[in-house]
């Protein structure tokens, strides 16, 4: 019975076939979210390398040592992740074969750009952070030019 109220209703007051250009609602996505991460890993590992371990036999400095290491390695590395995880939410949920018309390079972008996530989880390599902040600044105003939109790129730092 109610499935044929259903059927009347959609009989009388037929809806147009509509179509998303992505999979969620406009506004939903958004390479800043990497480029945020991002900006941590560069931080972070630029913590990292500066950082000096102490002199002597200090048990209480080694230890104090030990443990800003490892926070800074272990935010490096969320981090990381949190910036791939973000890219590749862009590259497989955003991105549609129009847009790869447009940008031939598209998926190798956003591949190579994963791979310096990857690589600055493993890495202690300021070259590479700072390869993947360029990658990032790339897939932005990639982004945004398939919004027909001039948002300009800037770092906190």
């Amino acid at each position: 019975m109610l499935k044929q109220i259903v059927n009347s209703i959609k009989t009388y007051f037929p809806a147009d076939e509509v179509h998303a250009h992505c999979d969620g609602p406009c506004g939903v996505y958004d390479p800043s979210s990497a480029r945020i991460a991002a900006e941590a890993v560069v931080s972070m590992t630029k913590k990292i390398v500066e950082l000096q371990p102490p002199a002597g036999n200090d048990p209480q400095a080694t230890v104090t040592y030990n443990n800003t290491l490892s926070r800074y390695i272990q935010i490096k590395e969320e981090q990381a992740q949190i910036a791939k995880e973000e890219l590749l939410i862009l590259w497989t949920d955003y991105f549609k074969p129009p847009h790869l018309e447009a940008y031939p390079d598209l998926h190798d972008t956003f591949w190579k750009a994963a791979k310096l996530c990857s690589a600055c989880k493993v890495e202690v390599s300021q070259q590479h952070a700072n390869e993947l902040m360029a990658a990032i600044e790339n897939i932005h105003n990639i982004f945004w030019a398939t919004k027909n939109r001039d948002i300009t790129w800037y770092k906190a730092s």
